[in-house]
């Protein structure tokens, strides 16, 4: 589309009577005391009003009639003493050159040429441009807009939903039909750390269906990071491998070392003790008696080959 204003236009009188100065050069307009006839029709142009061109004097029908351009939009004469106005390589009277959709007059208006045809803005603006999806007005060519999902904001209507402030180039999210800054979504929807409380707004790790940063899941004894790592629990607070087993876990009669059943380890039980499967040994031969029968003897445990040789 191609857009101008008259004042960018060439609005003028008849291209040939423009400011006409007579001995300048172009064409005059004059009245005879002396026999001087129209060089077209050779009427005498004693005491009338005519025009001088180049290859002679013109009364003003003979001139209107050779050299007056034709309106393009009511296609009659342009006279020569009619305000006439062109824009590319039409002409028109001033009373024609009108919006083609609401017919209002362009002559100190900005237009559009949409075509074959002449829009004020308002009626351009109306039938071409887009519509703010919040306050339903034009986005007028050249204002500040915003576009998403095949919708138009001017800028000042794109709002946060929850703050009403605009929004403008920040980074926004989308929650259905409404909008929200990244604060307000945080402090709105995003979970927040069982520990910290504040938002998680990345990565994170879930126990016992609620949400932890990562910095903030630590063993509950010496505060090392468990993510990523195996760990359990006592009374729902979660411990590493090392700090469970010195705090709760049994302790082998044998080793004395905790007995974690971590990594596939088994362990025996018997009255109050508790051995690491490759710790159940005959105290005397050091036979294994996992899935034997074997004697106790006070704080031992042997095997019935020794326990007959007590």
């Amino acid at each position: 589309a191609l857009q101008g204003h008259l004042g960018q236009c060439k609005l003028t009188l008849s291209q040939h009577l423009a400011d006409l100065v007579a001995g300048e050069g172009g064409p005059q307009t004059g009245t005879m005391t002396e026999c001087f006839d129209c060089d077209n029709c050779k009427e005498s142009l004693y005491g009338r009003k005519y025009i001088q061109m180049d290859n002679g004097p013109y009364c003003i029908p003979c001139y209107d009639a050779h050299f007056a351009n034709t309106c393009d939009e009511c296609k009659e004469l342009i006279g020569h003493d009619c305000r006439e106005l062109y824009y590319e390589d039409r002409h028109y009277h001033e009373h024609c050159f009108r919006c083609f959709r609401c017919d209002r007059s362009l002559a100190d208006e900005p237009f559009t040429c949409q075509g074959e045809e002449l829009l004020c803005n308002d009626c351009y603006c109306s039938e071409f441009s887009s519509k703010c999806i919040a306050c339903e007005k034009t986005v007028m060519p050249g204002s500040r807009k915003l576009e998403y999902n095949g919708q138009t904001w001017h800028e000042h209507c794109f709002i946060c939903s929850s703050c009403q402030q605009p929004i403008g180039s920040r980074s926004f999210i989308p929650d259905k039909k409404d909008y929200y800054c990244v604060p307000c979504y945080e402090s709105k929807f995003a979970p927040r750390c069982t520990r910290c409380k504040k938002t998680l707004t990345k990565g994170g790790v879930t126990y016992r269906d609620e949400p932890w940063h990562k910095e903030c899941f630590v063993c509950t004894g010496c505060k090392t990071p468990l993510a990523g790592q195996q760990f359990t629990s006592q009374d729902d607070n979660p411990y590493c491998i090392k700090c469970f087993g010195n705090l709760y876990a049994k302790k082998c009669s044998a080793c004395t070392k905790p007995i974690t059943g971590f990594g596939g380890g088994k362990y025996v039980s018997f009255e109050d003790r508790h051995w690491h499967h490759n710790c159940f040994n005959c105290a005397r031969c050091n036979t294994s008696l996992v899935g034997k029968g074997f004697i106790p003897d006070n704080d031992e445990i042997l095997c019935r080959d020794c326990s007959t040789d007590l």
